[in-house]
């Protein structure tokens, strides 16, 4: 009995594959020769492709987005509210040039190559990164600004207080070695150089102008997070001067052209 099933059930499986077997051409017929698309593993590529990548390799790396790095043509993120996926950044080289020379003077275009000075002011958010972002950049670059305004606040002279008497005649003991050790007690470096007042001074210079990122909100800035993203701008220019000329050049840029704007 059970050889008798077995066989009953090979013939049943062959006769039918042998069904579909026949079946196939005629649905390849009605689909027609042109529906069946053909998948090829070759790495030829066409005339119009090789055209298209020695266009690019002409335009600056900062203007587009390489063809490897694009996705398949859609997004599987769900918009909810279609009109802010509507968002332009600034593409013009003369803009990113004129705020340069408001932050860093004159001449401040020519301190960083063009590549170096789009990647300093464009944001993770921006075109999914695939262009770069300054992140490593803005990280080097606060290390630098931490640095700097903590040796500002202990060369400042502390203004003079006035010593309380002591009942017993006793004089406290002074030294010039100690006479910076307090310093840090009434003034701090987030406070000489914080976020708010980094924005500003970023908001001033144009910067919000040429920085390029996508909003959560465009129609609400603030609450998509435009203070730490012009903080990460400025932070990565600094940077960026710190690897191109020195620390000596980028120390000298962040007592002159943030700490001094700022009032420290």
């Amino acid at each position: 009995m059970a050889l008798s099933s077995s066989r009953s059930a090979f013939s049943a499986t062959c006769k039918a594959f042998r069904t579909c077997s026949g079946a196939a051409p005629c649905v390849g017929q009605r689909l027609g020769q042109h529906s069946v698309r053909q998948l090829s593993t070759s790495a030829t590529r066409t005339t119009d492709a090789v055209e298209t990548a020695a266009e690019q390799e002409q335009r600056p790396r900062w203007s587009y987005t390489p063809e490897r790095m694009k996705g398949p043509g859609f997004s599987i993120n769900v918009v909810k509210e279609h009109s802010r996926t509507v968002w332009s950044n600034n593409e013009d080289p003369a803009k990113l040039d004129a705020m340069y020379n408001r932050l860093l003077g004159s001449k401040g275009d020519r301190m960083l190559p063009d590549e170096i000075k789009w990647l300093a002011v464009t944001h993770k958010s921006f075109d999914q990164g695939r262009r770069g972002f300054n992140t490593r950049l803005a990280y080097f670059g606060r290390l630098i600004v931490s640095f700097e305004t903590t040796r500002h606040i202990m060369v400042t002279p502390a203004a003079a207080r006035e010593a309380a008497e002591d009942s017993f005649g006793r004089e406290p003991f002074k030294h010039s070695a100690l006479a910076n050790v307090d310093k840090l007690n009434t003034r701090q470096p987030q406070t000489v150089v914080s976020k708010e007042k980094l924005a500003k001074l970023a908001i001033d210079v144009g910067l919000a102008e040429v920085t390029r990122w996508k909003p959560r909100m465009p129609e609400n800035l603030e609450a998509s997070g435009l203070t730490p993203v012009l903080n990460t701008s400025l932070f990565a220019i600094i940077g960026a001067i710190s690897l191109q000329h020195g620390a000596e050049a980028a120390q000298q840029v962040v007592r002159e052209k943030i700490l001094r704007r700022l009032g420290a």
